[in-house]
């Protein structure tokens, strides 16, 4: 009944319908997304018929009845019908709302049953996501801002998708149930996308469930929507939806690249991959609260920094660990020791620093072993 009354209510104004999503919200492309959305519009049209309605008497009553006309007031002190009629009326209409609503209600947080579990973790300003399978090496990683500083500087013309766009999209199956478990690392932040109908609060110490089945493939963008620091803006979400084909064959590439990685933190790597790798980690990682220059913001200065130009054991176990009280977040559990190595040798020797330092990745491990 309720998809029917929606459904009228759409066709009836078809006009607005190609507009809507401008200052509406968005039906998506999942089958919750358009509950929600029917639900919305249900809603929402029960109270412009009500509103249309009581005006439309209050109105009439004003003109029909006013002074010059010879109308006088009625003088009552009561009416059960009235009052009867006043409070029946709208519990029927709120009975009405309520049903549907707590049908899409249970629909949104049924969280069971799902085929592919996603650990989400906020971070300041980054998100980390982590794929709970029963068998095979577990699959995690960073996702950061991939926007380049060229269009956030406005030294460069802005793209479509500016402040939209990651280096390492959520990749995720088609036709299948996936459960979101969503909490932060730091401060509150919020996990959305509108067109998968997906909106949580990621909560440091809580986990917050949802859920989505997207029936096809394609790319689905959203935003934080908590307001967490300063670069709160700089934490874009992008979900990639891929055939089941697919998605296999991409976890298997991605189990490949940590192993191939594993590989790499034995060896002894060239200075100038370890530079441009450096610089890579560098941009994702540390730019947002050191500058693009190494000039310092948020975070202190690199250029010129005692701590940088000092002994390369304290420099390290800053990186890797952070500092309590300040911005400064522990790195050592979100980069690997390949990046570890590669950002402190750039520090050491970006920026004017050129300390001749060059650290390896089996530095970093005997660091964390140590």
């Amino acid at each position: 009944m309720r998809r029917l009354f929606s459904g009228a209510a759409l066709t009836l104004l078809a006009p607005l319908v190609a507009a809507q999503n401008q200052v509406n919200m968005s039906p998506g492309v999942t089958e919750i997304g358009a509950d929600i959305f029917e639900l919305h519009m249900l809603i929402m049209w029960i109270c412009v018929v009500i509103g249309v309605a009581v005006f439309a008497v209050m109105f009439y009553s004003i003109y029909a009845h006013r002074k010059s006309k010879g109308h006088q007031a009625s003088q009552f002190h009561e009416s059960t019908k009235v009052e009867v009629a006043w409070t029946v009326v709208p519990f029927l209409i709120l009975i009405a709302m309520a049903v549907p609503a707590t049908s899409t209600l249970l629909e949104v947080y049924d969280n069971d049953e799902a085929e592919l579990d996603v650990l989400i973790t906020g971070y300041q300003w980054k998100w980390r996501y982590e794929y709970l399978e029963a068998s095979g090496e577990p699959v995690a990683f960073f996702s950061n801002l991939a926007t380049p500083q060229e269009e956030i500087y406005n030294t460069e013309q802005k793209g479509e998708h500016y402040l939209l766009e990651v280096d390492e999209p959520l990749v995720i199956p088609t036709n299948t149930k996936v459960r979101f478990l969503i909490t932060a690392n730091d401060v509150i932040h919020s996990w959305w996308v509108p067109e998968i109908a997906v909106k949580r609060d990621a909560i440091p110490g809580f986990i917050n469930e949802a859920w989505t089945r997207i029936p096809e493939e394609g790319i689905y963008r959203g935003q934080c929507t908590e307001l967490c620091g300063a670069y709160h803006g700089f934490m874009p979400v992008v979900v990639h939806a891929v055939s089941r084909d697919e998605f296999d064959a991409w976890m298997v590439a991605k189990r490949g690249a940590a192993v191939a990685q594993t590989a790499l933190a034995m060896q002894t790597l060239p200075v100038d991959e370890l530079m441009d790798q450096g610089k890579a980690v560098y941009d994702s990682a540390c730019l947002a609260c050191h500058g693009a220059q190494g000039e310092g913001g948020i975070g202190n200065a690199i250029a010129g920094s005692s701590l940088v130009l000092g002994a390369l054991s304290e420099h390290m176990a800053v990186v890797a660990k952070g500092v309590s009280g300040t911005a400064m977040q522990a790195f050592g559990s979100q980069l690997n020791d390949v990046e570890m190595a590669a950002v402190l040798t750039y520090q050491r020797n970006a920026f004017g620093n050129n300390t001749g330092d060059v650290v390896q990745p089996g530095d970093v491990t005997g660091m964390k072993n140590g």
